[in-house]
């Protein structure tokens, strides 16, 4: 392992966040789900409704988180979602993981956001384990449910 060095995607990386998913997507076995185009990608980073950040081997991308801002009604201040994150298998355990986090932290603190939030698989348990060491409290008591395609068209029309 090289020196490690991080950057915030630019719309150019669109292909590469698109590339993170697929392995995200294998790792959890979810292949399927994931659908998004590099041109789709390439939209919401050019419009910033969403970032994503890399950590580069020796200019080799390994990890990569994808995040976005959204709101609590119930604290009335912004938060920091991360809707991906990925270390590279052979990259985990060497605290890459962890400066990720730290890095999403700051920006979360320089932007005035009041806190971070991501989901966790139930049965990723390094996972849990790393996020718990960070001083995360996992929202147990909560099922996120989801609407779309056919079902969301459908209720619009209501």
């Amino acid at each position: 392992m090289q020196k490690i060095t991080y950057k915030m995607a630019e719309p150019s990386d669109a292909q590469l966040v698109v590339d993170f998913m697929h392995k995200l997507g294998d790792f959890q076995q979810m292949s399927a789900a994931i659908i998004v185009t590099e041109e789709k990608m390439k939209a919401l980073l050019n419009e910033k409704a969403g970032e994503a950040i890399f950590a580069y081997d020796n200019g080799n991308p390994i990890a990569f988180a994808y995040f976005c801002q959204h709101s609590s009604a119930f604290i009335g201040e912004k938060a920091l979602y991360i809707d991906a994150f990925y270390v590279n298998e052979e990259y985990r355990k060497h605290g890459i993981g962890k400066n990720i986090m730290a890095k999403l932290a700051q920006i979360c603190l320089e932007r005035k956001y009041a806190r971070m939030e991501w989901g966790c698989l139930d049965w990723n348990k390094n996972a849990w384990d790393f996020y718990v060491k960070l001083g995360s409290v996992p929202f147990e008591i909560l099922t996120l449910h989801r609407l779309s395609g056919e079902n969301l068209i459908n209720l619009a029309k209501e």
